[in-house]
């Protein structure tokens, strides 16, 4: 059971990254967010997803714009602010370190 703990912390960590960089080149909305972290396996939901676009949005990360739909009420777009891009690449430095460590350990070999 820690272990699934351990993972689910883990995703959740890093989910808000993976956010940025789906906004890194273009802007998007939030259903559109959840369908992609769905389809790389991150599972998100909408639940999680919306709470953390509000959360993104109070420290600046992220900026807002609504635009009509053209299936339905108007939509909220997300696109990346500077602050946001410099999170972004920071991460991106450290989650490199960070994987490349653990891929080292995973992959040692025990004594011969």
């Amino acid at each position: 059971m820690a272990v699934v703990q351990g993972l689910a912390q883990l995703r959740r960590g890093v989910l808000e990254h993976c956010v940025l960089a789906l906004l890194q080149h273009e802007e998007r909305y939030g259903y559109d967010l959840v369908t992609e972290l769905a389809e790389e396996g991150l599972l998100a939901s909408e639940g999680t997803i919306y709470p953390l676009l509000s959360r993104l949005r109070k420290e600046e990360l992220v900026t807002t714009s609504w635009r009509e739909s053209p299936s339905g009420p108007p939509r909220r777009y997300y696109s990346l602010t500077p602050r946001g891009r410099v999170a972004l690449a920071d991460f991106a430095l450290s989650w490199t370190d960070l994987k490349d460590s653990v891929d080292r350990i995973l992959t040692r070999k025990g004594p011969q």
